[in-house]
């Protein structure tokens, strides 16, 4: 039972991966998201936490087949298995998570304290997880961008705290840049790229990046 469960889960994934090798016309899969940057005593700057959400239909059809002792809900025990596959499907593509730190380019780690929540009331995923950096830096600067460069999953901020502090000096201030709107003219651009183009040699949606700066004194 163990097995078939995770080849399920297997496959749910397989398909979410598919934003991670393909380009569409317009996106298939909606994210909403919440992001926590972390800092230590210190000062310095140590990674960045995410809360993701996925849109009803994404989370419904990720969710199909999973045993539940309880129809219609789900445990963190119980999503484990799926946010396990989540993880390891998604490393390779950086968890569409870009850093930089003083102007230079910020390396994470292999994300830890990951799990899912399902929402009973909408139906939703949320996938929690924390993304710490390789080596801890005391920046005046510490950016970072969230999107998919294949546009296969939109990106957005929540439209409540989407973004927060956490730990960081009390002169700290943070800025949030929301993307652009999709243009009819970006929108043929985006048609015309081809099905079998993939990363790096498609960045499109870079174009859509959600983009939260810290500056401390």
């Amino acid at each position: 039972m163990i097995e078939s469960n995770i080849r399920i889960v297997t496959a749910t994934l397989a398909a979410l991966c598919l934003m991670c090798v393909q380009a569409v016309a317009h996106p298939h899969v909606w994210v909403v998201m919440k992001s926590e940057l972390v800092f230590a005593p210190d000062g310095s700057a140590t990674g960045v936490h995410h809360a993701w959400t996925f849109d009803d239909m994404f989370s419904t059809f990720a969710t199909q087949g999973l045993e539940t002792k309880e129809k219609g809900k789900f445990t963190r025990e119980e999503l484990q298995p799926l946010a396990e596959v989540n993880v390891s499907s998604l490393k390779e593509f950086d968890f569409f998570t870009y850093g930089n730190a003083n102007g230079q380019k910020a390396e994470f780690a292999d994300p830890k304290d990951y799990w899912l929540e399902f929402n009973d009331g909408d139906k939703t995923l949320t996938l929690h997880f924390t993304m710490p950096l390789k080596t801890p830096v005391k920046a005046k600067t510490f950016d970072v961008e969230v999107y998919d460069p294949t546009y296969y999953v939109d990106f957005a901020l929540a439209d409540k705290d989407p973004v927060a502090l956490a730990g960081a000096p009390a002169a700290c201030k943070f800025t949030i840049g929301k993307p652009q709107e999709m243009t009819k003219e970006m929108a043929d651009k985006l048609a015309q790229i081809g099905p079998n183009q993939q990363i790096p040699a498609n960045s499109y949606g870079a174009q859509f990046a959600n983009k939260i700066s810290v500056k401390c004194p």
